[in-house]
């Protein structure tokens, strides 16, 4: 007996966690167990607690998941996963087979509106603040959208277009009545109902309808099309999967595709839920809305501190990721991010690949960004303060590499390989750059525009300044092309050594069978270069705040990009140098 007691006492200090399972040949009648698994990701969800862990085994999963609960800390979380060694793929889409020909190449289909249940994503077009349409291939489009063997087509802006010719572009056009919508499709010699045709039915994938649903875990799944709407920088933000307004996700080793808007959000709350009004769309708007985010929570021990990790993004019209206040203190790591907003469908502030609004103390390192429109890579936006950016590949990014907007540091992008026409926006102060392979141009601007800044390693004691561009360093890089230091606006505030400039050199990138491959120019120039280090760097002016990790210790920049060990008078650039070594393989790692 007292043995049992033991026993007893240890399971309740310790605590349980279960095991359930998903398959698709289950049933959500069953107990979850491998024997007698459930049916759907969902009615696992609903019985998952604190420290339990959901695996899903081979198969299609057609719902949005609505993780009812969190976990309570990092040792009990509640973790979703594909069984190992097997492909699960979760779609907020469905199929149609019941197309009506209306004529050569054009069919259409009638569903009630009870099968779109309360999300009808003909129903809801792509609008919010700061929204905009380009000239030349925008025009309000809705959340909804139609894939012909998993490509997805184009919305027509009037029905004429679908039911002209079928030219290489196909069209699709949707009417929704009281109680049905019709859906009209371009299908060049194919008929619909013998090919896979899916339609987006879900507003998202993975997706928790309320905040505060902290220490997730999704792991292992490919996910795709998903309604999703604008991701805005005020408002609510829903991706493909999304981490609402929560603390401590982990999200890794996915495939993230065809989201509408964004595939990833690491959040924004909803002031409708505290019953607040939102202020208006405007810089000082925006300024009112932090203000009321820490009224209601908005800190360090409460949001953020997300890990998003080795997931392959692509095919979001709007973001790959996109947090605004909600991706604090997180960690982006090993993401591939590629094909963001190249159809045009949507436009305005916030499209790029990455987009932070508030990236406080952020490591973002070793992510691969490249065919990204709209703004291009990386922008971070506002209260970049503590950042830091080390050893990213970008290249082919049509706009930009990476924007810094209207920060005050400090922030820290170094070992990083900017490849694209133009490499760096920087309208921000308190930057530091060091160890970049930069090959495109640099553009620089003051601003006007009063943004936060805060205690180091906080979102407290919030502060306001302008941009005046002060208090810059460029240390130990190498600028190729078309690259040139800031001058003009930079010329008394610029810290600058170890730099090394290639006019017009050429930066070679070949995609191999093993990876990506760089081949720079021998370099004939030397440098005294020194160790980046905290104390070299010193401190970013307007918040009064040292250069240094989110955990207080301080930066010595001694590995390279690989990790590989620098020498005490090291090699300006990403790499460690050789002096006949010029090609390396830089994708993956």
């Amino acid at each position: 007996m007292k043995r049992l007691f033991i026993a007893v006492m240890l399971v309740a200090a310790v605590g349980y966690s279960a095991e359930y399972h998903v398959a698709t040949n289950g049933s959500d009648s069953n107990n979850g167990s491998k024997s007698n698994p459930f049916k759907t990701i969902s009615a696992a969800a609903q019985v998952a607690q604190p420290g339990d862990t959901v695996i899903v085994h081979e198969g299609l999963y057609r719902e949005r998941v609505n993780p009812p609960r969190g976990g309570t800390s990092e040792e009990k979380r509640i973790v979703y996963q594909a069984a190992p060694g097997e492909k699960v793929v979760i779609k907020g889409s469905e199929i149609i087979k019941t197309w009506e020909k209306v004529q050569d190449g054009v069919w259409k289909v009638v569903l009630p509106n009870s099968f779109f249940g309360n999300y009808n994503p003909y129903n809801q077009l792509v609008t919010g603040e700061w929204c905009k349409w380009n000239k030349k291939t925008g025009y309000p489009r809705h959340t909804g959208t139609v894939y012909l063997n998993g490509v997805w087509m184009d919305e027509a802006k009037t029905q004429e277009q679908v039911l002209a010719p079928v030219g290489d572009k196909p069209f699709w056009i949707s009417k929704v009545e009281n109680e049905s919508t019709t859906i009209w499709a371009q299908f060049k010699d194919v008929d619909p109902n013998k090919e896979l045709v899916e339609i987006n039915v879900r507003q998202s994938v993975f997706y928790p309808d309320q905040p505060g649903r902290d220490y997730i875990t999704v792991r292992g799944f490919t996910m795709r099309h998903a309604a999703t709407p604008w991701s805005g920088a005020m408002s609510e933000q829903i991706g493909l999967i999304g981490t609402h307004w929560s603390k401590g996700w982990i999200i890794e080793d996915n495939v993230i595709s065809h989201s509408m808007n964004t595939g990833i959000t690491l959040g924004r709350y909803d002031l409708g839920r505290f019953g607040v009004a939102m202020p208006e769309v405007s810089a000082s708007g925006f300024v009112k809305s932090c203000e009321l985010a820490i009224e209601h929570g908005w800190s360090k021990e409460k949001i953020g501190s997300h890990v998003i990790r080795n997931n392959d993004i692509s095919h979001c019209e709007k973001n790959g990721i996109h947090g605004s206040l909600g991706g604090i203190f997180c960690t982006i790591e090993g993401n591939t991010i590629h094909e963001i907003a190249v159809n045009g469908w949507i436009g305005g502030e916030d499209v790029a690949g990455l987009k932070l609004l508030a990236s406080n103390d952020c490591l973002i390192k070793n992510n691969h960004i490249f065919r990204c429109h709209a703004f291009g890579g990386i922008w971070l936006d506002w209260m970049a303060q503590g950042t830091r950016v080390t050893g990213n590949l970008l290249h082919d990014n049509k706009m930009i590499d990476i924007f810094m907007e209207v920060d005050h540091g400090p922030f820290l992008l170094d070992h990083n390989l900017f490849l694209s026409e133009v490499s760096i926006f920087d309208w921000s102060q308190g930057a530091a750059y060091a160890h970049n392979l930069i090959a495109g141009i640099i553009r620089c601007e003051k601003q006007d525009r009063e943004t936060p800044f805060f205690k180091p390693h906080t979102v407290e004691g919030l502060k306001l300044s302008n941009i005046q561009h002060k208090d810059m360093r460029y240390y130990n890089n190498i600028l190729a092309g078309k690259s040139t230091l800031p001058d003009g606006v930079l010329t008394n505030h610029l810290q600058a050594a170890g730099n090394v400039t290639l006019p017009g050199a050429a930066i070679k990138l070949d995609e191999r069978p093993d990876g990506i491959w760089i081949t720079l120019p021998l370099l004939t120039e030397t440098q005294n270069c020194t160790i980046v280090t905290t104390e070299l760097l010193g401190k970013a002016v307007i918040p009064d705040a040292a250069f240094e990790a989110p955990d207080g210790t301080p930066y010595r920049l001694d590995v390279d990009y690989f990790g590989k060990k620098r020498n005490e008078n090291p090699d300006p650039g990403p790499f460690s140098l050789t002096a006949d070594k010029n090609t390396f393989k830089v994708w993956p790692k």
